[in-house]
């Protein structure tokens, strides 16, 4: 299999293409480029492990070779939906799964490429009609899936069918400014005895963001809650800045459930994209300058009062189980700090910091349970 690509990482980069030694991968529909390439691949790589280790319908949505948010599937609530400016909750796993994992980061998951683990159905295809994607990647596709999905983007969507039952090589090679480079492939597997002594509900959570940490670019700290990913910190140089920006993102995620969210009411014509900017424009209300708000104001019937710390707060206390992992060892308690502010009561590790003691005692000082998995998941 050889298949010529649109172009390299960026248009002046030609003599572009990808291939293998099987049959194993293609393309249905569109032309892709090589980033489509390596978001596709590493997004299927996640959602096969994930749904092996739950049992579920697995979906992943990736920008920039990092997920965006990734979720086993779930019913879903009349709140998500609301949240996700959804018109039903009537989905089947399939689509469930999509829209937990695109719900996880709306503005990061925009223009992103989707990994599923199953059939592609109907139901997730008008689902994902209506959403702004640059590609799909699954097992395979039902007839009206597909008729459907070769209509987005004006007939340019990218549809790519992988086989399932393809295994990698034990061994993998890259090259680097000349140089060669060569290793055994990352086939550990997250497994729930990495997690021994939880709820179930915390288990496949914890799953989830560990999984999703396997196939983000490192440094990374990942937060999850229900069987989801809600906030994820990927390819920072220090862990804290990792923490800080998963647990900013996890706190605009619960946020959203808020009943002042809850009841915003868009300017009529408004569209999906649109509406997250103003919920995340409306969230950072004391940050915005006069023109900010003016604009803010300009897509909404009426702006309700804004959200107090205090009540922000106090809502994000009242989510229950939530997760956090991180693909190296916590070096410094800073990140525990964080994670308390965010309701964390549950971290995943691999542990062996010099300071382990120090970091174990800050868990204990804000009553979280800390789990050694013994495990890295760097990835370069």
């Amino acid at each position: 299999m050889r298949i010529p690509l649109k172009y390299g990482v960026n248009p002046h980069q030609g003599n572009a293409f990808v291939s293998n030694e099987t049959e194993s991968l293609q393309v249905l529909n569109g032309t892709p480029g090589y980033i489509n390439f390596l978001d596709a691949l590493t997004a299927w790589q996640l959602v096969l492990e994930l749904s092996q280790a739950t049992g579920k319908e697995a979906a992943a949505s990736f920008k920039h070779v990092s997920p965006a948010g990734a979720a086993v599937a779930r019913a879903l609530s009349e709140e998500f939906a609301n949240a996700q400016f959804l018109h039903s909750t009537d989905l089947s796993p399939v689509a469930t799964a999509y829209a937990r994992a695109r719900g996880g980061d709306r503005m990061c998951s925009f223009g992103d490429a989707l990994a599923v683990s199953h059939k592609v159905d109907e139901s997730l295809a008008l689902l994902l009609k209506s959403e702004v994607s640059d590609l799909i990647i699954a097992p395979d596709y039902d007839d009206k899936a597909l008729d459907i999905l070769r209509g987005k983007k004006s007939g340019a969507y990218i549809i790519l069918q992988m086989d399932p039952g393809y295994s990698a090589s034990a061994n993998e090679e890259r090259q680097l400014f000349g140089f060669q480079f060569e290793q055994d492939r990352n086939a550990a597997q997250i497994s729930a005895d990495m997690f021994s002594g939880t709820t179930p509900e915390v288990l496949e959570t914890l799953l989830v963001a560990t999984t999703a940490l396997k196939y983000a670019q490192s440094n990374s700290v990942c937060m999850a809650y229900d069987g989801q990913v809600i906030g994820l910190g990927a390819g920072q140089q220090s862990r804290i800045h990792c923490t800080r920006l998963a647990c900013d993102k996890a706190d605009k995620w619960m946020m959203q459930f808020h009943a002042k969210v809850q009841a915003l009411s868009f300017r009529k014509g408004l569209k999906k994209p649109d509406k997250a900017n103003v919920v995340d424009q409306y969230l950072l209300w004391d940050e915005l300058s006069d023109i900010e708000k003016q604009d803010l104001a300009s897509n909404l019937d009426s702006v309700p009062d804004p959200i107090t710390r205090d009540e922000k707060l106090s809502w994000v206390k009242t989510f229950e189980d939530v997760c956090l992992s991180s693909d190296a060892y916590i070096p410094f308690r800073d990140n525990i700090d964080r994670a308390a502010r965010s309701n964390v009561q549950v971290i995943a590790h691999p542990g062996g910091s010099v300071r382990d003691e120090l970091v174990k005692q800050a868990c204990v000082e804000h009553d979280i349970a800390l789990l050694e998995t013994g495990l890295r998941c760097f990835l370069h």
